[in-house]
């Protein structure tokens, strides 16, 4: 077994399902300790026990509950090193004159709020002990504009937001990424695909590699971020898109060119 982690405790927030729960997989497997903390408690619970790791409930919009579960988690399991922040929420390709309100500000409350309140209640106590690494879930979706009006902007803010931290706590030892996923087979995607919603036909025709992103694939660059593997490498966002940033200006002239 691949022993990269070391022992050493990851808390992965949004880790109930979706890239979160793959990467606890994966990071099981190279030897970090786990716990999984989601808003829906049950399935952190039940990810949590199948790694033999630990579950909490946690709501990312809500600072002081998420200081007093990192002080938790530090006082009954460990000092965490690693932090994946994948909670998130979306939201449908509509005009910004059908972007209500309520919808804007549940958006930005999770996207945006939630990754810093996150970072600031776990990446502040990494600082004052003197190292660890944290990973925040970005998207392709905060590289250029699309249709997401609400989505789009928190995800280019969280690029934004990681390379400041970077700077923030770089001197004390903490290293801060962020990954932007492409379209990934996650199974709320899979269950939009089939029926239908948020895309016109099939995303991975749109990609250099021509298909959509694997979870295992994005939790495998999560992970590297990481380790030690990556001991110099902080402020980046790295790109996991099967090639969507390279191939989108190909659009014009009719697309990639098959083999």
């Amino acid at each position: 077994m691949d022993q990269t982690g070391q022992g050493r405790l990851a808390v992965i927030i949004g880790g109930a399902n979706g890239i979160g729960a793959a990467t606890a997989r994966l990071m099981a497997a190279r030897g970090w300790r786990l716990a999984i903390l989601d808003k829906d408690g049950e399935r952190a619970g039940e990810v949590a026990a199948e790694l033999g790791g630990h579950g909490f409930a946690a709501d990312v919009t809500d600072l002081p509950g998420l200081e007093a579960l990192a002080a938790r988690v530090e006082a009954e399991i460990a000092a965490p090193y690693a932090l994946v922040i994948s909670s998130g929420t979306f939201q449908d390709p509509v005009p910004p004159d059908q972007t209500r309100p309520e919808d804007w500000d549940r958006i930005m409350r999770v996207n945006l709020d939630g990754v810093f309140f996150a970072a600031r209640a776990f990446g502040a106590p990494m600082a004052r002990r003197g190292g660890g690494a944290i990973v925040a879930i970005a998207s392709i979706i905060g590289l250029g504009g699309t249709p997401l009006h609400a989505y789009g902007p928190t995800k280019a803010a969280v690029i934004n937001l990681a390379q400041s931290l970077a700077g923030e706590w770089g001197r004390a030892g903490v290293r801060v990424n962020a990954v932007s996923p492409g379209v990934t087979l996650v199974p709320r995607v899979l269950a939009r695909r089939q029926a239908g919603a948020r895309y016109a036909g099939d995303p991975g025709v749109h990609t250099a590699l021509g298909r959509c992103v694997e979870p295992s694939e994005v939790a495998e660059t999560i992970e590297f971020l990481l380790s030690d593997r990556a001991s110099a490498i902080t402020g980046v966002n790295l790109v996991v898109d099967a090639g969507w940033d390279a191939a989108r200006g190909w659009a014009m002239y009719g697309g990639v060119r098959p083999r």
